[in-house]
């Protein structure tokens, strides 16, 4: 029987976040979300299981409320790379979950790592 969609995605972000999990024992993790509308993403001390930064296109001094494509994931990388740095973050791992790694979370990482957030 065919699995679904949800249920591919499901197992692809389990098998990449145990991967990442095992090899990168100790980082941050920079985690990323994305829906049809937005996309986000966040900064985690998985440690003591607290989010240390945030961005989101949903943020209005972005500019890009409303809008899910390249350009405005470009823009929460930058802006999320900037943030870590406030925060003294310099390196993370990211964790793009279940997406794929083009597209759009592909310019979000671009973006991050352009920013000076080393992942």
């Amino acid at each position: 029987m065919a699995n679904s969609k949800r249920t591919l995605f499901l197992k692809r972000r389990l098998r990449v976040r145990n991967k990442l999990r095992k090899v990168n024992a100790g980082r941050l993790r920079l985690s990323v979300h994305r829906s049809n509308k937005n996309i986000s993403v966040q900064l985690i001390d998985d440690v003591n299981g607290v989010t240390l930064a945030s961005a989101s296109s949903l943020e209005k001094d972005l500019g890009v409320v409303g809008k899910n494509n390249v350009e405005a994931a470009a823009k929460v990388g930058s802006a999320i790379a900037e943030r870590a740095k406030k925060a003294g973050v310099e390196e993370a791992y990211f964790d793009r979950g279940g997406f794929l790694f083009h597209g759009k979370v592909k310019a979000l990482a671009d973006a991050a790592r352009e920013g000076g957030l080393k992942i």
